[in-house]
């Protein structure tokens, strides 16, 4: 079996060698939004882009856990109030909707609204329609925060949503290119443990740097 600890050196070397595998040439001719769906994924998006003149966002969105387990999540709400729930997992666990829905709304109003007034300035989501949209993180464990974003920019009719992502389990990709117009990836894993381990060096974004790409 592969060891793909450390495959990844940095965002940076992920961006790299993306330059192989999304097609550069059409992203910049076809003017292609980026959407990230996470701090690391707002990086990760810029190093991609380069200097192209690609407008780049950030989609917020917050996760909702077990009421009795903090580690587990169970759905995600973003900033447009889509919603996404695993299944599985509420029937497992007996957990009712109402608690789901309370939680989305709380987590809007009190996480989600202050993100977007901290770091766009109060602005909306920028309208995506007829777009081609990129949406982009650094990893992806269940699939769950990409799943959110997707509704969240398929309700807007783009042209077509593709994702670019590192790295991620072979179940997920599967679940996502169900979903996606296409889906560039460097390393689809089987036994997937966390993101963070196959990274050399997976530094946490600072609010600065995010107010600065965000800015850029």
């Amino acid at each position: 079996m592969k060891n793909y600890k450390n495959i990844l050196e940095n965002r940076e070397d992920a961006a790299k060698q993306f330059n192989d595998i999304i097609p550069m040439q059409k992203l910049k001719d076809e003017n292609w939004k980026l959407v990230a769906v996470s701090n690391g994924g707002l990086e990760l998006a810029s190093l991609i882009k380069k200097n192209f003149k690609n407008k780049l966002t950030l989609l917020f969105s917050e996760s909702i856990l077990a009421p009795n387990n903090s580690d587990c999540e169970v759905a995600r709400v973003s900033e447009m109030e889509e919603i996404v729930i695993n299944e599985q997992i509420i029937d497992s666990f007996n957990i009712q909707y109402d608690y789901i829905y309370g939680e989305a709304h709380r987590k809007h109003e009190q996480v989600i609204l202050s993100n977007i007034y901290q770091y766009r300035k109060g602005k909306p989501f920028p309208s995506m329609k007829d777009e081609i949209v990129l949406l982009v993180d650094d990893g992806s464990e269940s699939g769950l925060i990409f799943m959110t974003a997707l509704k969240t920019v398929l309700s807007i009719k783009p042209k077509a949503v593709y994702i670019a992502v590192p790295v991620l389990p072979t179940d997920v990709l599967e679940l996502l290119e169900a979903f996606a117009d296409e889906l560039f990836f460097i390393h689809a894993i089987d036994d997937f443990v966390e993101t963070s381990l196959y990274y050399e060096d997976l530094q946490k974004i600072s609010e600065k740097t995010i107010e600065k790409l965000l800015e850029d």
